[in-house]
């Protein structure tokens, strides 16, 4: 890891929202280094993302190797499906939408390998006035003057500073998968290709929409369809069986695909079935490896601590219902930028006022998932022409 007299920091999390940092804090003439857990280049598992302003604001206001357009598709309607493919709710809405691992490549090749550490694990930290120490599982140790830690739903920094504060479970799980839309029959397409889409049933719904396809074409034709299904599971057996993989190890935060056990497949399938319109019941029997996300809620009470500081889903980890979580990320991402540029690279000071807005933020975003969540899951409520449900980090459409 590099030397020299800038201010150095690491950021603990290679994903979207540990890149981001990582790209605005050099911008801001700091020594950034990223130490990511896993061995190798991450991948989203074909997972879509709904761009919000701040998720690509990093492309939007550098160019990067990627324009927003290069890494993105789109469409221009918001559309409810009713039980026999009816359009039940239909309003011109604009939306872009990515591939989870189509973007994460394009922040990755702007920040570069150099400083991307593959395969390093923060076991704990010490702090002091000049700096913070990190221990890794190889033993190793690295200081620095800021460290940031964007490692996730499952984050170690967060467990390190907050013990007291574990995930709580929503009640359901979301189950994600994608389709060629070259697979799916012609009145699917013609149902999902350009909007928003979903389907509603009770204690249940469905959202759909287009992501770069696998080898990142963005052509109608060449990409993907991409859902994910809400189903309630109640906590307990029920959960733990579920969410237990094909090898037999407990996944609390992803059953991954290839991973998940076929009988529940199975079921998954019969399930759409009867309970989906056609055009979903499709998307869904036609995914070759579904995968399982449990559905948490994290709320923490402080994200800054001395020279350490929690962002993304390493403070709070929302419902996807607002499609916020990576906007969040990047969001607290510039907002630290922007604190210490302003307190002239004094990283306590910087973090003491960056952080009340962040919790601000992350609280209200939490409350409004959980509202979306009880309207969809719970109370059968969920009115189409309800705007309060519409995407949006800072609010409805925001």
């Amino acid at each position: 890891m590099n030397d020299g007299d800038q201010p150095r920091v690491i950021v603990v999390g290679g994903s979207m929202g540990g890149l981001t940092a990582a790209l605005v804090l050099r911008d801001l003439g700091m020594r950034v280094d990223v130490v990511e857990r896993s061995p190798e280049l991450l991948d989203g598992k074909g997972a879509g993302i709904v761009l919000q302003p701040d998720t690509v604001r990093w492309f939007r206001e550098h160019g990067g190797t990627e324009a927003v357009e290069k890494v993105s598709t789109g469409s221009s309607r918001l559309r409810y499906i009713g039980a026999d493919n009816e359009i039940v709710f239909d309003e011109p809405s604009t939306w872009r939408f990515t591939s989870w691992t189509t973007t994460y490549k394009a922040l990755l090749a702007d920040f570069g390998t150099d400083n991307y550490h593959l395969g390093e694990h923060v076991a704990g930290l010490d702090q002091d006035a000049d700096g913070v120490t990190l221990r890794f599982v190889s033993g190793r140790e690295e200081r620095a003057e800021l460290v940031v830690f964007a490692d996730g739903i499952s984050s170690t920094g967060r467990r390190r500073l907050l013990p007291e504060v574990v995930p709580q479970y929503s009640g359901y799980v979301g189950w994600r998968g994608t389709v060629p839309e070259t697979e799916v029959s012609e009145t699917t397409h013609a149902l999902l290709s350009d909007a928003l889409s979903y389907a509603i049933a009770p204690n249940t719904h469905i959202c759909m929409y287009p992501i770069p396809g696998r080898d990142g074409g963005l052509a109608v034709g060449e990409r993907d369809l991409n859902y994910v299904w809400y189903r309630n599971v109640p906590e307990g057996p029920e959960l733990d069986e579920l969410l237990t993989d094909k090898r037999g190890f407990p996944c609390p935060v992803s059953v991954h695909p290839g991973q998940v056990q076929d009988r529940y497949i199975d079921e998954l399938k019969a399930a759409a079935r009867e309970l989906l319109p056609p055009a979903a019941a499709e998307l869904v029997t036609r995914t070759a490896e579904p995968f399982i996300q449990p559905v948490l809620d994290i709320e923490v009470p402080r994200m800054a601590f001395g020279r350490v500081c929690l962002m993304g889903d390493g403070a709070f980890a929302a419902r996807p219902h607002a499609a916020a979580g990576t906007a969040k990320a990047a969001a607290d991402a510039w907002a630290l930028a922007d604190a210490l540029q302003a307190a002239d690279g004094d990283v306590v000071t910087a973090l003491a006022k960056w952080e009340p807005g962040r919790l601000e933020l992350g609280r209200s975003l939490l409350a409004r998932v959980r509202e979306m969540g009880r309207a969809y899951q719970v109370d059968n409520t969920a009115d189409p022409a309800d705007r309060s449900l519409r995407f949006g980090l800072y609010g409805p459409d925001q």
